[in-house]
């Protein structure tokens, strides 16, 4: 339980530094004048970030409970490691070359480069499937070897965290979907950069996950597995 402690004491800390930077700790009612007056009045955050900041925070949390429950099993004598497919690397590339190619698009969108912003939200979602498909080929590898998700609780697990890892990201490519549709209709620019702002930030956020779930796979995460488990002992 520390380590979820620690976590959560981390997602609330930055949300506190998040929300103070958006101007939310104002108190306007005790200031006189116009609003327009205001310092950060102007700086609020809309409704749709201040969401997607919660939201992280609760998927942060799912991801957390389920990478604790994790380090905890493996001391059982039951747990034996699958070998992770070499897919897994190509996947992690284009789940990178995908969160690049979305702070590529942010930054098109805020110069106002249609061309650009368009298609580097293109190369984004067909990386993006790319990854998704190239997963769903790592299980389809792992049964072909008998390594099926009852077989084993390490089995069960790397099932478990690839896949709701893989429907989180599924969904995510509903938004982009959304997003690009509003760029190739020309829609008003502020609330096109917002859409795409938040999903570039959903990105940033779903390969760091994926890169210590990765980690975790592999045994790049073994030392620190060792500390936590100590943590949670």
């Amino acid at each position: 339980m520390s380590v979820i402690i620690v976590f959560l004491a981390l997602v609330a800390a930055t949300a506190a530094w998040w929300l103070s930077r958006q101007g939310l700790t104002m108190q306007p009612w005790l200031q006189e004048g116009a609003s327009s007056a205001f310092p950060g009045a102007a700086a609020s955050a809309p409704a749709a970030k201040i969401g997607l900041a919660v939201f992280l925070a609760v998927v942060g949390a799912l991801f957390a409970l389920l990478i604790s429950a994790y380090l905890m099993r493996m001391d059982a004598p039951d747990w034996r490691v699958l070998p992770a497919p070499r897919i897994l690397w190509l996947n992690t590339g284009a789940l990178i070359a995908s969160s690049v190619a979305l702070q590529y698009a942010r930054s098109a969108a805020r110069a106002a480069a249609t061309d650009h912003l368009r298609a580097s939200l293109g190369a984004a979602a067909v990386l993006a499937l790319a990854f998704l498909v190239g997963q769903l080929s790592a299980w389809r590898q792992l049964n072909a070897a008998g390594f099926f998700a009852a077989s084993n609780p390490a089995n069960a697990f790397f099932y478990l965290l690839t896949g709701v890892h893989g429907l989180h990201l599924a969904g995510g490519l509903t938004a982009l979907a959304r997003t690009a549709a509003k760029a190739w209709r020309h829609t008003d620019g502020s609330a096109l950069r917002q859409s795409v702002e938040l999903c570039a930030i959903y990105w940033h956020f779903m390969l760091f996950v994926w890169v210590v779930i990765f980690a975790l796979l592999t045994g790049w995460g073994d030392d620190f597995a060792v500390i936590c488990r100590k943590l949670l002992a």
